[in-house]
């Protein structure tokens, strides 16, 4: 199974967005995606694939409950589906992710028994059997180092970086290196990064020099596509149905941001050696298949 983490420090630089629209890109190749997004603030994943209608709901069974042990029901029950992509809706209840955690660990340690608050995740999926049933896993946590974050990167072990072409945003790869490589000693863990991505490019000289000092693969540079990514969170759906259904006519540009995700989703399955089913040809939004 593929399985990683999009995350920047920087806010703003679309992280979202580009969980949505690689799990999409998986998704229409025809593989089993499954998106476990954890950022308790609205405006999040839930909100923009039109699946957050719970997220207030104090009776709703969600993803803390099944990570602090408190389920009200089956895994399986969380899951909704949008656009072939399967999506553990975010809840209100995130936001109290950390406390909740660790009051679980000060009752385990009362009874003497060992709890790792950043495994709690990766323990969830794997009693549900995730493995077995997906072949890509995206994690989209929030913007801020957090248990969050902690718990995402344990469960994926991978990460792939939504970058600003700018000074700041080489500052946020640079301490997102950092971090990432202290949590992985400190728990002993490898974790690797698969692609950073930058995102917003406009093709100015400066904008060019720093993308070449990334230190990691960037095998897709997106350009600046506001109009389309706001599109996208007006009518809560992927750039893929947003061109497909809300556009009037093709916009050549935007339709080569699609292959960008496509090609993206492709380097992405070929690290872990996933060949999808169903590949379209990058962008071609007749070729669409569903999983």
């Amino acid at each position: 199974m593929l399985s990683y983490t999009v995350y920047s420090e920087a806010g703003g630089v679309g992280k979202s967005s580009l969980t949505a629209n690689l799990a999409a890109a998986h998704a229409r190749a025809g593989l089993d995606v499954l998106v476990a997004p954890l950022d308790p603030q609205d405006g999040d994943l839930s909100r923009l694939l039109g699946v957050d209608d719970e997220r207030a709901d104090h009776e709703a069974d969600n993803l803390v409950r099944h990570m602090v042990g408190s389920p009200r029901g089956s895994f399986d029950d969380l899951i909704r589906s949008a656009e072939g992509i399967d999506v553990i809706p975010e809840h209100n209840l995130l936001s109290d992710l950390s406390d909740f955690l660790t009051r679980e660990k000060q009752q385990a340690e009362k009874l003497g028994d060992a709890y790792n608050i950043y495994a709690q995740l990766q323990r969830v999926l794997q009693e549900a059997g995730i493995a077995e049933q997906y072949d890509v896993l995206i994690c989209d946590p929030p913007a801020t180092e957090s248990d969050h974050l902690y718990n995402a990167i344990y469960a994926t072990r991978n990460l792939v970086i939504p970058v600003e072409p700018s000074a700041k945003g080489e500052a946020s790869v640079d301490g997102l290196q950092q971090l990432a490589t202290n949590f992985a000693d400190r728990m002993g863990i490898e974790v690797g990064v698969l692609a950073a991505v930058p995102n917003g490019f406009k093709g100015t000289n400066d904008q060019a020099e720093l993308l070449e000092e990334i230190s990691f693969p960037t095998p897709e540079v997106i350009g600046d596509r506001t109009s389309l990514m706001e599109g996208c969170w007006k009518q809560q759906c992927s750039a893929f149905t947003y061109q497909r259904e809300h556009r009037d006519y093709p916009r050549d540009h935007e339709l080569e941001t699609l292959a960008q995700f496509d090609r993206l989703a492709r380097y992405l399955e070929e690290q872990r050696g996933i060949e999808a089913p169903n590949p379209p040809e990058p962008g071609a939004l007749e070729d669409e298949v569903t999983a």
